[in-house]
């Protein structure tokens, strides 16, 4: 088991853990959580052995310790040319120590080390380990043709990936994962949910999502103050009794202070007289002797809202044969997103489901100007006012600047009277007070750049909230604060979340994005779930059938059994099948082949803004711009990998 007894840890001069005392059991889920800042990171870096403790002990099992017995996902992103595959199979220390014994024995020809080799090759699983390495990769969303792609070509989200797959295949006694659902659509995060469920060795997991919490761990360990606070259950349940032992606390804490004041004011009424005088000193002994309770001193709740829009356009969009994608130079468009036509009305509240790569944020990078549609119309109502918030947003922040100058530049376009302490109290609903409004957006945490975003868009009276991913850095209170604010949002919203807890607080109809079009998806997310495991028992029943059809032509040539007149027939009806494949074919080898062009175009683009990127002779603003321009590159490189994967393997089902 893992005993923290009395644990201290100073990062710097800040106290992360201040006389910390847990216990966590072999075999146990264990959900670690707490607010973004309270050092749940650093504690993970204390149980791996990359921090020691200042004062205390951390009793951890030695073969724990071991190279294997603990896994968590890597945060530096791999550069190497790689096969996915052999990059997750690496993930298994025990195998890759086999193998390498493998390897030694046989170079200095040692038959009983190689013997021995063997043996731990087999112990270790040796050959069905690429199977289950793959297995991995296709559960977190990579296609087949994937498997087998070199890592350096994958875009950092996918890179992410793989560092989780990586880690899953470690055989590790003790497991760590730090956010690992930040880069996975819905139908990954509900495998990744799966795969854990299962897993039989000890779990310990940071995560602000109230669902996957609840779906996978028993135990819940709160850090806060520096304190760690053991918890029986999920999220849900830590909830229910954290609340119900604040109003314990609280409630002994009133009656204490009730009690003290009795006692002084004894004290206070009668130390000056003679015969009271041996009462009073016994009570400022009592008092003395009291253990004084705390108040509750909780952080406060973070709390905003959007205020009511000047207007509501009625409808505010109206989409007719949209057709949404990206612009090549000297050729036509590349198209993701096809043939909508749909209308978004007052007071909608539209979830967006769909695989990475359908075109999910495509279609709202359209709706949001970032992009221009690449066909079909976009009629918008008068007064339409957008705010948008896009993971991307984030990374282009200026880092130079702080909260304060962002909100300057911003009200000079929205409201230019404002005044600068009116901005400075805004920024403070935002917990952005004091210095912080001044200090550099660079030196942020992700949750904090998300909460400027925020503000930023709140800022600006939308009508209409274009969502994409807004959760990914923000804690539970945070995004609890979010979707009480959306609730009461008196416009329409539009949002991708892979948050299931926020979807279903939020929206009330769903959009499904998927090959190619845009449909309502009629049900909840329970359905949808439901919806994913059928296709995926579709495409694994399909392949099967091709693969027996397959086996099945190939015994009856071996046969002979045909009659010379049928194999003529069957000769033209196979020709005449594979015309027809031919025909359906054509239009997606055009397409893949306008992918293949912008994606290595795009690639040449990010290579070259990388470089230009480390030249000092940029100002900050040249600086800002071309990240801009290196994010919007990453995203959509991302999106041509996926469509490319996509008409591979339509290509390839058209080719059986």
């Amino acid at each position: 088991m893992i005993v923290l007894k009395n644990v201290s840890l100073l990062r710097g001069v800040k106290p992360v853990l201040d006389q910390a005392s847990a216990t966590i059991h072999p075999g146990e889920k264990v959900g670690l959580i707490g607010r973004n800042g309270a050092g749940k990171s650093s504690l993970f870096s204390l149980l791996a052995g990359r921090l020691h403790p200042d004062a205390g002990d951390v009793e951890i099992p030695p073969s724990w310790l071991q190279p294997g017995g603990m896994a968590e996902v890597a945060q530096n992103m791999p550069e190497t040319d790689e096969p996915a595959t052999e990059f997750v199979l690496q993930g298994d220390g025990r195998l890759m120590a086999a193998r390498q014994a493998l390897l030694e024995a046989e170079a200095s020809g040692d038959g009983h080390a190689m013997a021995e080799a063997h043996a731990a090759l087999a112990e270790a699983g040796h050959f069905d380990a690429p199977a289950r390495a793959q297995a991995l990769l296709l559960g977190l969303g990579f296609q087949l043709a994937q498997t087998t792609a070199p890592v350096n070509s994958f875009s950092g989200g996918w890179r992410m990936r793989l560092q989780l797959a990586r880690a899953l295949m470690c055989p590790a006694r003790l497991l760590l994962l730090d956010e690992p659902t930040n880069h996975l659509d819905l139908d990954a995060l509900v495998w990744l949910e799966g795969w854990l469920q299962r897993y039989e060795g000890t779990l310990i997991i940071i995560s602000h999502d109230r669902e996957f919490l609840d779906a996978i761990t028993r135990v819940t360990l709160h850090l806060e103050d520096g304190k760690l606070t053991r918890y029986t259950g999920g999220y849900t349940a830590f909830e229910a009794m954290r609340a119900e032992r604040l109003t314990q606390h609280q409630a002994a804490f009133e009656k204490q202070q009730e009690r003290i004041a009795h006692l002084q004011k004894f004290i206070d009424r009668f130390k000056a007289k003679a015969t009271k005088a041996r009462q009073a000193q016994s009570r400022v002994k009592a008092l003395e002797r009291m253990e004084k309770l705390a108040p509750v001193l909780t952080a406060s709740d973070f709390e905003f809202e959007f205020p009511a829009p000047a207007s509501l356009p009625n409808p505010m969009l109206v989409m007719k044969d949209l057709a949404c994608g990206y612009p090549q130079e000297g050729d036509a468009p590349l198209t993701i997103v096809r043939g909508v036509n749909r209308s978004v009305l007052p007071a909608q509240r539209i979830g967006i489901l769909g695989a990475n790569g359908q075109g999910k944020s495509t279609l709202v990078k359209t709706l949001a100007h970032m992009l221009q549609p690449v066909g079909g119309t976009v009629t918008e109502g008068k007064g339409l006012s957008i705010g948008y918030f896009a993971q991307q947003e984030l990374d282009v922040l200026r880092p130079d600047e702080g909260p304060l100058a962002h909100m300057i530049r911003l009200a000079k376009q929205v409201s230019p009277q404002a005044r600068e302490q009116e901005l400075r109290d805004f920024l403070g609903r935002f917990r952005f007070t004091g210095d912080m409004v001044m200090q550099p957006v660079g030196q942020f945490s992700g949750g904090e750049k998300a909460r400027l975003v925020l503000a930023l868009v709140v800022w600006q009276r939308p009508n209409l909230l274009l969502l994409d991913e807004p959760t990914n850095h923000l804690d539970l209170t945070t995004r609890e604060a979010l979707s009480i604010a959306l609730n009461e949002f008196e416009g329409t919203v539009m949002l991708v979340s892979h948050d299931r807890a926020l979807l279903r607080e939020v929206c009330d109809e769903f959009w499904l994005v998927t090959r190619g079009g845009v449909s309502t998806f009629d049900g909840d997310l329970d359905d949808y779930q439901r919806w994913l495991q059928e296709q995926a028992r579709e495409v694994a029943l399909a392949a099967r059938a091709a693969r027996d059809a397959e086996k099945a032509s190939a015994t009856q040539a071996t046969d002979g059994t045909n009659a010379a007149g049928n194999r003529k027939d069957d000769r033209k009806a196979a020709a005449q099948a594979r015309q027809r494949l031919a025909e359906q074919a054509k239009p997606l080898k055009a397409e893949l082949k306008k992918v293949d062009d912008r994606l290595a175009q795009a690639t040449r683009e990010q290579a070259e803004l990388t470089e230009a990127l480390g030249s000092p002779s940029l100002s900050g603003a040249e600086r800002a711009e071309q990240g801009k321009r290196l994010k919007a590159l990453g995203d959509e490189i991302e999106t041509l990998e996926s469509r490319w994967l996509e008409l591979t393997d339509a290509i390839e089902q058209l080719s059986v």
